[in-house]
């Protein structure tokens, strides 16, 4: 598995508006600016991260973006999944149920149902709080 740039940049803006959570709307020129993405850019995420209830937007003169609910509720799992939109390894995965016609007698389909369940598990187990409180450090995933 490979997290796009639009997923990784997501995690980024997310992060800072984790961040600076106590402080009202934040425009997204100044997240551009902190975080060295091009406005437009960030322009292009903030529909997926709105659609999946991450993100409250207000337009106008105070306008701009903010965390839908507290850092500590967001996970790093809801953020990637809203701008990867799947996290699965294989694309036989994607569909559910599997459309593959091979699927019921795929050996190799536990291995990669594993892995999307350790991948979930882990990014489910860290927040954005935990994050800007650098407590990620600490996250080993045993198996």
């Amino acid at each position: 598995m490979k997290i796009s740039t639009r997923g990784r940049y997501s995690l980024r803006m997310m992060i800072d508006l984790a961040q600076h959570y106590n402080d009202g709307f934040i425009a997204l020129k100044d997240i551009s600016d902190r975080q060295e993405i091009s406005k437009k850019y960030l322009e292009q995420i903030v529909p997926f991260l709105s659609r999946d209830n991450l993100l409250i937007a207000n337009k106008g003169h105070l306008g701009g973006y903010k965390l839908s609910r507290n850092p500590a509720l967001i996970t790093v799992r809801e953020i990637l999944q809203s701008a990867e939109g799947s996290l699965n390894p294989v694309s036989c995965m994607d569909n559910d149920p599997n459309l593959c016609e091979k699927c019921a007698d795929c050996i190799t389909l536990p291995i990669y149902k594993g892995l999307y369940d350790v991948i979930n598990q882990y990014f489910d187990s860290i927040s954005l709080e935990d994050i800007i409180t650098k407590q990620v450090s600490n996250f080993t995933y045993n198996i």
